[in-house]
């Protein structure tokens, strides 16, 4: 999700855990160890595609964090040595909000490696669009209550708890709707006799009432839209063609390898110039995609496999109009 959500969530954790006994410090600490995982943006690691692939991984990793809570915790206590009695508080707290952090995550379509090393498979359960109002806001309203309500701290911490529950409800909502799509999806891809190797229902930018299913086929993929406000339960599909086949002699090239696991299948490859990009078809809309790479060159006979390299995208703000009127329904 994205870096105030994650922040508001954090400090929202340390407030039901440890606010009523050492203050609004709680909140402020959750929000410290709320923003910590995703500082690995901040190390390079030479490639495009291994900076995009490693992205929440070992900072992601619940082993990791929780290796790394005593550190923490120490480094707390000798700040606040009037609150060192509060130990488990504090142990409960750096964690609760890192493991918050990381499951928030794997709610989004992008993927956290939350049991590496033991477990590298990116978790992405694909319910929520990585910048959400619906579920920021109520993580808002309870964490601006700890703030101002500084005379009324029963009231604050009551209004906070409402918010990290309303939140957490909104999570089973958004699971709820990816279910019923997928299950809507599927019917109507047998009605329309298209055949299939994989289906993914993804919400659209900022709301779980419109969906984006993919199903992907031999040749290319289908996309079709549904919203829970739509008056029938069918998806249209629409073929878009992928050239795969500019990847014979490249399946080795650890770029290629890499993006085809990272993605799960649901990418794109297409032709730039005498360029070879994949395209990861889950973020982004037809068009514009945000993370295209450059995996390989046009040869003679064969194609070159060349260093990777993030392509970016024209953008279409006009898309964002035609979203919200084909959320409205049909």
């Amino acid at each position: 999700m994205d870096s105030v959500t994650q922040i508001l969530l954090g400090a929202a954790v340390g407030e039901a855990v440890l606010g009523r006994r050492v203050g609004r410090k709680a909140a402020l600490w959750g929000a410290v160890c709320g923003t910590l995982p995703d500082l690995d943006v901040f190390i390079p690691l030479g490639e495009a595609v291994a900076d995009f692939t490693y992205h929440r991984s070992f900072s992601h990793s619940l082993f990791v964090l929780a290796a790394l809570t005593p550190a923490l915790v120490w480094l707390i206590q000798r700040i606040h040595p009037r609150d060192a009695a509060h130990r488990r508080g504090w142990y409960l707290l750096v964690y609760g909000a890192f493991a918050t952090h990381v499951l928030l995550d794997s709610f989004t379509i992008y993927g956290t490696q939350i049991f590496w090393p033991l477990n590298s498979t990116p978790m992405s359960w694909g319910t929520l669009f990585i910048i959400d109002p619906a579920y920021t806001l109520p993580l808002l309203v309870g964490v601006a209550a700890v703030v101002l309500l500084r005379r009324r701290p029963r009231l604050a911490c009551r209004l906070n708890a409402a918010g990290l529950i309303l939140s957490t409800l909104y999570l089973g909502f958004s699971f709820a709707a990816k279910l019923h799509v997928q299950a809507l999806a599927r019917e109507s891809l047998a009605q329309q006799r298209i055949e299939h190797t994989r289906l993914l229902a993804l919400p659209s930018p900022f709301n779980t009432v419109l969906w984006r299913i993919l199903a992907m086929a031999e040749h290319g993929y289908y996309e079709g839209w549904y919203s829970l406000l739509d008056d029938r339960p069918r998806v249209v599909f629409e073929l878009h063609p992928s050239a795969s086949a500019l990847l014979a002699g490249l399946e080795d090239h650890w770029p290629v390898k890499r993006l085809k696991w990272f993605t799960k299948g649901f990418y794109k490859v297409g032709r730039e110039g005498d360029d070879i990009l994949i395209s990861d078809l889950r973020m982004g809309l037809e068009g514009s995609y945000v993370f295209r790479f450059k995996v390989g060159e046009i040869g003679n006979p064969h194609p070159r496999p060349t260093a990777s390299e993030l392509r970016s995208s024209p953008r279409d703000y006009r898309q964002i109009e035609t979203l919200w009127e084909r959320l409205k329904g049909r």
